[in-house]
């Protein structure tokens, strides 16, 4: 086997290593494949061509994997590829600023338990405290729990 047949499978092999650690998430097909190509690569070049020439292949094989990986971690490629927007939202900690225990409105879906309520004009995910109860049910917060909405229908 010619030496530039050995350098494409290991290259080959190589670069399906990428794709399975960059691209295809756990191990695949790829990864196997790459393993074998590289492996049959480097075998090739000691079977055809003796240890000393085996070796070469092998050094520069395992240099040219770990600079080529270590470059392409550092460079801007994976900028231009990778999700770059940035969420500063928050989400609100406490219900006690926004509402008060008392405060009447009505539900938008059906609450068995959970659902989702109206009161002021904006909208929540609230608790039932008891029966289940049906939309367009008039409502009144009982008890707000840090983030969860306990309402009751009013009678």
């Amino acid at each position: 086997m010619s030496l530039t047949a050995i350098i494409f499978l290991i290259v080959i092999g190589i670069i399906l290593f990428y794709v399975e650690f960059l691209i295809v998430p756990g191990v695949t097909i790829a990864g196997i494949a790459g393993a074998i190509l590289v492996m049959v690569g480097v075998y090739l070049g000691y079977k055809e061509y003796g240890t000393p020439t085996g070796h070469y292949i092998l050094g520069i094989t395992a240099l040219v994997s770990v600079f080529s990986m270590v470059f392409m971690l550092r460079s801007k490629t994976w900028e231009k590829v990778g999700l770059a927007s940035i969420i500063d939202g928050r989400s609100s900690s406490s219900l006690d600023t926004e509402l008060k225990i008392g405060e009447t409105g009505e539900t938008v879906t059906r609450l068995n338990p959970y659902g989702k309520v109206m009161i002021n004009n904006k909208f929540y995910e609230a608790k039932s405290s008891g029966a289940f109860l049906d939309p367009k049910t008039k409502i009144e917060v009982k008890k707000i729990d840090r983030s969860q909405l306990i309402v009751k229908p009013l009678n």
